[in-house]
Order: C-alpha cells, then structure tokens, then sequence
C-alpha cells in the first residue's frame, strides 16, 4: 500500500520502517499523515512478515507536531468537527500503541508537540544528541491533550508534569531522564543503537512478542476508552477558548501573545 506522506520499508529479516515523509514540514501532521499514521499501523499490525518496526522521520526533524494548515482549519472549524479531528489522532495514537510488534522510535532530530506522542507510544525510543523536545500546546493556548494518556503512561506524573505544562524545551539527555527515551546517542551511533534494540526480537517468536507487549500494557493500566474520550473533549474545549484564539492569531501574525513577558 502506498501513501503520501509516509514511506513503509521492509528488508528481508521482517524489519520495516515507517518513515514520517514530509521533510519540508518538518514531518508536521497534517490531515492526511494522521489518517495514513493509522492506516499504516493496520497495514503492518496484519502482516505477519513484519517482525520490527522502526519509526523515524526523514529529514532534520522527527515531527514538529500539528502542521500550520491542519490549525488553521480547526480553528474555522465548529466543535463537532474539531471532536472528529481529534478523535482521528486519538485513534492514530492507539493503533501505534497496540500494534502487535515492537514498535522501536529512532528520533533522529526534534520532536515537539504530536511528535511528543508518537514517541510515547514506542515501546522503547532512542534520541540523537543535539535534538530539542517539548510539549509547546500551551504557548499556544492549547493543552497537550490526545497524546496525553501516552505521555503519562510514558513518563508518570511526577516526570511529565515537569514539562508537561510549561511547553519548555529540553534535550535528548533530559529526555532520557524524564523517562521518555531510553538513550541519547551521537548521529553516528544512532543507527547502531536502533539495530541494537531491534536484533533481539528476531531471536524471539512473533506471537509470544505480541502476548507479552499486551500483557505489559494491561499490567501496567491500560489506558482506557474513557481516558481517551476525556482528552479529545477536554483539547475541544480548549479550541473553542479565547486564549487559543489569542495565541494561535498571534503565532500567525508572528507576534507575541497577551499573557507572554
């Protein structure tokens, strides 16, 4: 299956790539890159070849979160639509989350916002040095919400709300700290450390792998219908506010916004 702003890549060992592919973005989502996010997940969660999957962005960024013109349009947008919008991330979110094969992040450049959650939803994530994260919603007047169930589970409380509100940007190193990657390592030695997590798997059988990935996240406290639901409702809210108003016009007229000093 192909698609337009994701690249799927397979090699003989049964280990894909799944490669955010709008680099003049910065892999930002758009409208079409959410609903191919889980199109592609259900492509490879059905295809018992696939032993791995990596997933990366192509270019200098791994996803700079939601693209300008996605915003745009949901800041047009009545609130039953932006609920629809939103649900489709969510839904995105989840199918990465309980995609039945390791899902292994290679974050090879920054990542904020969205791209925040698709780390989140990795099994395991590694980052180059030099990348800057951050949860940015808030300069906007938003919250980090759909991805927020992923990031608590990622991270827990205590680390996220170190970061989580105050869209402070932080390096790979403190990602590691924070709990959300597991390593940082230099540009050359990335690729090293991405075959590193992914060669085990191969040594294991496919459907234990996936029993076992299950069974971690209902042991761990599933994230629930319920928890999803909120999010989506609470990040409509947010949209229908005066201060995403405020802050998504001043973003656009490359000013700063009323609360800023």
């Amino acid at each position: 299956m192909s698609y337009e702003t994701i690249l799927i890549e397979r090699d003989d060992r049964g280990v894909a790539r799944m490669v955010l592919n709008r680099p003049e973005k910065h892999n930002a989502m758009s409208a079409r890159m959410i609903v191919e996010l889980r199109e592609a997940a259900a492509e490879l969660a059905a295809d018992d070849r696939v032993r791995a999957v990596v997933l990366t962005g192509a270019g200098e960024s791994f996803c700079a979160g939601g693209d300008l013109a996605w915003m745009q349009a949901q800041m047009a947008a009545d609130a039953a639509t932006r609920g629809d919008e939103a649900g489709k991330l969510a839904a995105a979110l989840g199918a990465l989350n309980r995609l039945p094969k390791p899902l292994i992040g290679r974050v090879q450049g920054q990542a904020f916002g969205g791209g925040m959650g698709l780390i989140s939803v990795c099994d395991v994530a590694i980052g180059v040095t030099g990348a800057k994260l951050g949860f940015t919603e808030t300069r906007l007047g938003l919250i980090p919400a759909t991805i927020g169930p992923y990031v608590l589970a990622r991270m827990g409380e205590a680390m996220a709300r170190r970061v989580f509100m105050s869209a402070r940007l932080f390096d790979a190193e403190e990602g590691v700290r924070l709990g959300l990657l597991a390593r940082a390592v230099g540009p050359d030695e990335l690729d090293a450390a991405i075959e590193a997590e992914v060669r085990p798997y191969l040594s294991c059988a496919p459907g234990a792998v996936a029993s076992a990935k299950a069974l971690a996240q209902r042991l761990g406290g599933r994230i629930g219908a319920d928890d999803v639901d909120h999010s989506i409702a609470q990040l409509v809210e947010r949209w229908e506010s005066d201060e995403a108003h405020e802050g998504i016009e001043a973003f656009f007229a490359r000013r700063k916004p009323s609360w800023q000093h």
